[in-house]
């Protein structure tokens, strides 16, 4: 099935509040696997992170991840938007500081540090299940 609004309002109706998925990134032949934070919205998945971590420095080299949290995974193509408060981040970042509220000021995301970025990753296929229903699809 190709990426439709079914699957986007499927998403939607299940990440569009603070998530936590798993994210594969590969440097070489060795994959690595981290819990973010995350929230689904305009067909993509939206993390705020470090600019100079280790998923961002295996991204920059290939920009391809795995997905996987609450019966999805999937793949998708993860591009840094650069510091949060760019202009061009504000609507974003409305969206995310209201999800992530309950831990967004405890220190953790330093606003101040141009290091600190918006990173979208589009989705580009998945499988999805609900309530027995199985959803696999392609953008």
């Amino acid at each position: 099935m190709q990426f439709n609004q079914e699957i986007d309002q499927l998403l939607s109706e299940r990440f569009s509040k603070d998530s936590l998925i798993a994210l594969a990134t590969c440097e070489g032949a060795t994959p690595s696997v981290r819990a973010v934070n995350t929230v689904y919205a305009d067909g993509a998945f939206w993390v705020i992170t470090y600019a100079k971590s280790g998923k961002m420095r295996q991204i920059a080299v290939n920009p391809i991840v795995g997905l996987c949290g609450e019966w999805f995974t999937g793949h998708g193509t993860a591009q840094s938007l650069g510091h949060v408060l760019l202009p061009d981040n504000a609507a974003m970042m409305v969206i995310l500081r209201k999800a992530f509220a309950d831990w967004y000021g405890n220190g953790h995301v330093n606003e101040a540090d141009p290091d600190t970025i918006l990173l979208c990753i589009t989705v580009t296929d998945g499988v999805f299940f609900r309530n027995g229903t199985r959803y696999e699809f392609t953008r």
